[in-house]
């Protein structure tokens, strides 16, 4: 931070200084989502775009002012130009630790897209570069910025469900198959893409991490053309405490995105829970009472932006950092395991040492409307895979 921005900061005052972001990857969820949400953080701007289609760095360039632009293979020229602070990482997820690391390594904040890697062995890799590096990184869990999310947490932690037993939730969509999802195995499939939505969400309600996979089961439909990977499975996890965890992803169902918590006084749902693009809803029963909370829209993508570049402008670790994204990547290559096996699954001992802090964290940015796609498309089948505003 330069001289003049400590001083504002000690005053008080927001630091006039943005954080200037490469994005590298410009698929549907850069286009779509967090392209249109920069401008109105107030705190970053797109300096470059990183991307393999010429097409896509012509036409995002001019949409956005951006004349810095950058085939994958120039990566490591980005790096040296000293005209970026940080990365937003949204290429195949088996692609992150090649882009996340050396950025790490050169001093380059990162924001990576969830899963972290898929392979315990990259995500390793990038943590270890993150800890010798005086850069930060994210993994671009949005949710932990979301009020409805945050609110559904409140309630668990204040007690009024009594103890918790039990986590249920059903994640699905209707993927195309000329979708790249559809043509890259297990490493794009529901388990990697879809996974660390419910395994998340488990992990914050028990605040605890599983044990165990007790189950796993993968299923096929050849009729949806989707290629070489389980396209639904159905998951069961152990937590401690006598504490279960159970959801179902697929890429065939009709768009259903719901978890519930069940306690010894209460229950509550989210449906819907994940998505964005549209208000998140609260069912309560407490007791004999059942309430209904509808929660404003909120802009994900910009809010989780604004809230790490915060953390770059004020040198400061962001909550959903490399540790929390291995935790996830824990699992999720515990559920490829048992899938490939057909038995249960123990996973190494593993602590958190961080959770989310509600108060700290919600963003409340309004939502923006996501612009026509420029040589990408929405996973979904025919249709887009959430509403636009």
């Amino acid at each position: 931070m330069s001289i003049t921005g400590s001083i504002a900061g000690a005053l008080g005052l927001t630091p006039a200084r943005k954080v200037r972001y490469a994005f590298v990857g410009l698929g549907d969820i850069a286009q779509e989502a967090m392209l249109p949400g920069v401008a109105h953080t107030g705190n970053s701007e797109v300096a470059a775009l990183v991307t393999g289609d010429p097409e896509k760095a012509r036409a995002l360039g001019a949409r956005y002012g951006v004349s810095a632009t950058y085939a994958y293979e120039q990566f490591g020229a980005l790096l040296r130009s000293g005209t970026v602070d940080a990365l937003y990482l949204a290429t195949p997820n088996w692609r992150h630790a090649e882009f996340a690391v050396p950025a790490l390594q050169a001093g380059i904040h990162v924001l990576v897209e969830k899963p972290l890697e898929v392979s315990l062995v990259q995500s390793r890799a990038i943590l270890d570069a993150a800890r010798a590096s005086r850069a930060r990184l994210m993994v671009a869990y949005r949710l932990h910025f979301e009020p409805a999310t945050l609110a559904t947490l409140d309630l668990v932690r204040s007690g009024q469900l009594g103890e918790i037993l039990a986590f249920t939730s059903t994640f699905t969509q209707m993927v195309s198959p000329d979708n790249h999802r559809a043509r890259s195995g297990v490493a794009a499939g529901p388990v990697f893409d879809m996974g660390p939505y419910p395994v998340n969400a488990a992990r914050a309600v028990f605040g605890a991490e599983p044990t165990e996979v007790v189950s796993a089961l993968g299923l096929r439909h050849p009729e949806a053309g989707l290629g070489d990977l389980d396209d639904t499975v159905a998951v069961t996890l152990r937590f401690p405490g006598s504490r279960l965890a159970q959801f179902v992803l697929s890429y065939v169902g009709n768009t259903l995105d719901t978890y519930t918590v069940v306690g010894t006084k209460g229950s509550v749902t989210v449906n819907p829970g994940y998505m964005y693009g549209k208000p998140l809803e609260q069912f309560t029963i407490l007791g004999e009472e059942r309430g209904h909370a509808r929660f404003k829209n909120t802009d994900h993508f910009g809010g989780e932006l604004k809230y790490f570049s915060d953390c770059i402008l004020a040198e400061r670790d962001p909550e959903p950092d490399g540790e929390e994204g291995y935790a996830d990547v824990r699992v999720l290559d515990g559920i490829v395991r048992a899938l490939e096996t057909g038995g249960s699954v123990t996973l190494e001992p593993f602590a958190r040492s961080r959770r989310i802090d509600t108060e700290a964290q919600e963003q409340t940015l309004p939502a923006v409307a996501s612009p026509p796609l420029v040589a990408a498309s929405n996973p979904g089948r025919g249709k887009d895979r959430v509403p636009k505003n």
